[in-house]
């Protein structure tokens, strides 16, 4: 008998669904029209974003993703010493890697579903690894977001709302498809996948305006040819170098996390507003892992007029069906509350049980802010303190600045004259690094390749809704200098 793959594809519609309890919340504030209107009770199916497909016969015995992933691999190999310094760097840091495939196994199955569906190779599924280390909460100075890294622009172009409640951009399945789509359009356009991930790095514009100098001097054209930011000529050595550590990870001293090659979550339609913390509750997981899998909601309460889905994991998608079936009490236990002339928030927090800073905190302000007339705050209906400091952080995960990768490495061309010693100071590295990361060399001459590893500039975040300055590269920790452009003309 053949097996039975679950692909998710996020356009679906529901095949069965059925009826549970209406919420009951008690008005006792003047509440926002989100959270009042009339709605539909909540439903849920797990039959919605499910697509039922065959396993070929050859791929019953592929228990692991690993597995199924290294066979789709089908990019060709760059010869560039860039491979060999990045595998290095992953290999010397055991620890980052195993916390990064952690993270990648709630993700990866629907992510290979994905980018087999569309024919392309399993190495654009390790794309999130060199983007954002699989975080869905990562969050950089040029407002990019989740594990595709896409900005505002660029996430509306490709359908992801964002507002207040939520951002679509770290909404997993969303973003997947988006970031997907966009790759293949990129590849439709310039013909082979090394460049697509250049225009995806770089921007279409740049790569095209690249190619079109080298035409106009007579040069090729190719990945390999062009000339480029540090950044973008890093970008496919990098993701072959974890393509090559996936493939053998023992060469590289290495052992990866089993991940099976079966879902890990279920999307389970809503069609009514719910808190956060209930859905997790009802489900019995933790708040990380809801918010893991729900990364895209920005305050404790699910508004069903922004996403008509959650992801549960798989094993608990009956434990939430029955448990809420069961529950008789309101789904919402917030309001929005919009502050009468001359209120402050200090003033406003003991009337709800909570402190500033959590006020502060579950309405996304900064430090200083003040509250205006006519600005919604979103308060809770019982006004009891929350239990949990970790409740509020959750909403915020995005915003937190991820510390793991603290170098960049740059690749640098010998000039006439230059030595050791004035390309260590250009780029404020030591002699010693330098020689030891270009199999201690003595003395450089013109023309040769070097590459260098310099400490990354610390990367400052910014919360949503604030305009962040584009300046250093919008990776999450990088600090490199490059921007990524992911629309077409040059915008993102």
């Amino acid at each position: 008998m053949s097996l039975i793959r679950l692909i998710f594809s996020a356009l679906l519609a529901a095949s069965a669904s059925f009826t549970l309890p209406q919420a009951h919340a008690e008005e006792k504030l003047a509440l926002s029209t989100s959270l009042t209107a009339p709605a539909d009770p909540l439903t849920l199916s797990t039959a919605r974003n499910i697509k039922l497909e065959l396993i070929p016969e050859d791929d019953k015995a592929m228990g692991d993703l690993w597995t199924r992933i290294r066979g789709g691999f089908a990019m060709r190999d760059l010869d560039s010493p860039l491979i060999a310094n990045h595998e290095k760097w992953y290999a010397s840091r055991p620890d980052y890697v195993a916390r990064m495939t952690d993270r990648a196994r709630r993700y990866l199955y629907y992510i290979t579903g994905e980018v087999e569906r569309r024919g392309m190779p399993s190495e654009i599924a390790l794309l999130p690894m060199i983007e954002s280390a699989f975080n869905p909460g990562a969050y950089s100075t040029s407002r990019a977001s989740g594990i595709w890294q896409f900005i505002p622009s660029t996430g509306k172009h490709f359908g992801m709302q964002q507002n207040w409640w939520y951002d679509g951009r770290r909404d997993v399945v969303s973003a997947t498809n988006g970031a997907l789509d966009y790759l293949q359009k990129l590849h439709d356009m310039f013909g082979d996948w090394e460049l697509a991930l250049a225009a995806y790095n770089w921007g279409e514009g740049a790569v095209q305006r690249a190619q079109a100098r080298n035409r106009k001097r007579g040069l090729p054209v190719n990945y390999t040819s062009l000339r480029m930011p540090d950044e973008t000529r890093n970008y496919v050595p990098k993701l072959l170098a974890v393509k090559n550590i996936i493939s053998n990870p023992a060469a590289f001293g290495l052992v990866l996390q089993d991940i099976p090659n079966a879902p890990y979550f279920a999307a389970i339609s809503t069609a009514k507003h719910i808190d956060v913390k209930l859905a997790a509750q009802l489900a019995d997981i933790s708040m990380e892992e809801f918010t893991a899998l729900n990364p895209a909601h920005n305050r404790p309460v699910i508004l069903q007029d922004n996403s008509d889905v959650i992801l549960l994991p798989m094993d608990k998608v009956e434990t939430f069906r029955a448990n809420l079936e069961a529950y008789d009490k309101p789904l919402v236990s917030w309001q929005a509350y919009q502050p009468k002339k001359g209120e402050r928030l200090d003033h406003l927090a003991p009337r709800f049980g909570l402190s500033v800073e959590k006020l502060k905190s579950v309405n996304g302000l900064s430090g200083r802010a003040q509250v205006s007339t006519g600005q919604t705050l979103l308060v809770p209906i019982n006004g009891e303190e929350a239990e949990t400091e970790s409740e509020f952080a959750a909403f915020n995960m995005h915003l937190s600045p991820i510390a793991e990768e603290r170098t960049r490495t740059l690749s640098h061309t010998v000039r006439k004259g230059e030595t050791l010693a004035s390309i260590a100071r250009r780029y404020r590295v030591s002699i010693a690094s330098l020689k030891n990361r270009n199999g201690h060399i003595r003395q450089v001459k013109a023309g040769q390749t070097l590459t260098i590893v310099q400490s990354a500039v610390r990367t400052k975040y910014s919360r949503p809704g604030k305009l962040a300055k584009r300046g250093q590269n919008k990776k999450y920790a990088s600090g490199k200098a490059a921007k990524r452009v992911h629309v077409a003309y040059n915008k993102r």
